[in-house]
């Protein structure tokens, strides 16, 4: 037995999927007949019910994933493989208190609010009034609005919202408010960013580096589906590939240096002492390895008269020899 508000997802037997929210007398209209309500809430979760014409639906209950894939939608929402790890990274669970930018059509907005549960809140903003209405009638009909503030305003002065535990962007320019998270988050909260090309996330990771910020992470997430049928087992023939990069980051006091101020005095700390090792390598390179060759003092040979001078063969044999070892010993 069903009650009014709650959502059912009806399955038929080729995979058409209905998202409806209970409600007396709103019955359900499919290209297979139509389903009275009143036989859903009588049948209840996990049983069949029949349209008019006889054909089957599965009357199941709906998970988180299925509300995100069923809000209506005027933007591109991001995708339930990149918000599983994104809920991870954030560390979203009962009780966050966690800030949006660039609602669009409420996809993220909904999964947030479903974990954060009724302790918890979700602080979101949109611009765009168009969006800002869209995300309130998609979290009215999911049921969780009561779990999200949302704000109709730019970032650009700034969230509505301080001391949360969790920060997520997905604006076009995320590097031009980089400046107002500090004040938004407790220090070392995690921090999500959505950019689909790599000269955004470039830039952005440029900006993360001047700080004060932490422990950058950049991703980009594919998921493959396969055909579940067991005698011919394969990979279904298209796949939707590259959606967005994802950039995460944690947030450190403002009191801490930049990246780039900490890298400068790194590298400042560093320099002196490999100077002094340079030096100090220079100096024992200079001194030779063994103990300088004393000079075998040379006995001054006694004068040879001029006769004898003139004469070769009266040149004694020994002063040519001591002449020579002095000159080797010099050298």
């Amino acid at each position: 037995m069903l009650n009014a508000g709650q959502v059912v997802l009806l399955i038929n037997p080729k995979g058409k999927r209905y998202l409806r929210v209970v409600k007396d007398g709103d019955d359900i209209h499919t290209h297979d007949g139509k389903i009275l309500m009143e036989d859903v809430i009588a049948a209840g979760y996990g049983r069949m019910v029949k349209t008019h014409l006889g054909r089957k639906y599965q009357i199941l209950k709906p998970t988180v994933h299925d509300l995100i894939k069923g809000v209506k939608r005027q933007t591109q929402i991001m995708y339930p493989k990149e918000i599983g790890y994104l809920l991870l990274k954030l560390g979203i669970g009962p009780g966050c208190r966690v800030i949006e930018s660039g609602s669009g059509s409420g996809g993220l907005t909904t999964a947030l609010a479903y974990y954060v549960g009724d302790t918890g809140k979700v602080y979101t903003h949109e611009r765009r009034p168009e969006f800002f209405k869209l995300v309130s009638k998609n979290l009215e009909w999911s049921g969780l609005s009561h779990r999200v503030e949302q704000f109709n305003l730019d970032i650009e002065e700034g969230f509505q919202a301080t001391d949360c535990d969790a920060l997520f962007l997905d604006v076009r320019t995320p590097w031009d408010y980089l400046h107002h998270i500090p004040k938004a988050v407790i220090p070392g909260s995690m921090l999500g960013f959505l950019l689909p090309t790599t000269n955004q996330v470039s830039e952005l990771i440029a900006a993360l580096d001047k700080g004060p910020f932490t422990d950058i992470e950049v991703v980009e997430i594919l998921l493959r589906r396969w055909k579940p049928v067991a005698e011919r087992l394969r990979p279904d023939d298209r796949m939707v590939a590259h959606t967005g990069f994802l950039v995460f980051a944690r947030s450190l006091d403002s009191s801490v240096m930049s990246g780039d101020d900490q890298k400068a005095e790194e590298k400042k700390e560093a320099t002196p002492e490999i100077a002094e090792t340079t030096v100090e390598a220079q100096t024992e390179t200079a001194q030779p390895e063994t103990a300088p060759t004393e000079e075998t003092p040379v006995t001054e040979a006694p004068a040879v008269e001029a006769t004898e001078a003139a004469t070769p063969e009266a040149a004694p044999e020994v002063k040519a020899d001591e002449t020579t070892e002095e000159t080797t010993d010099k050298a």
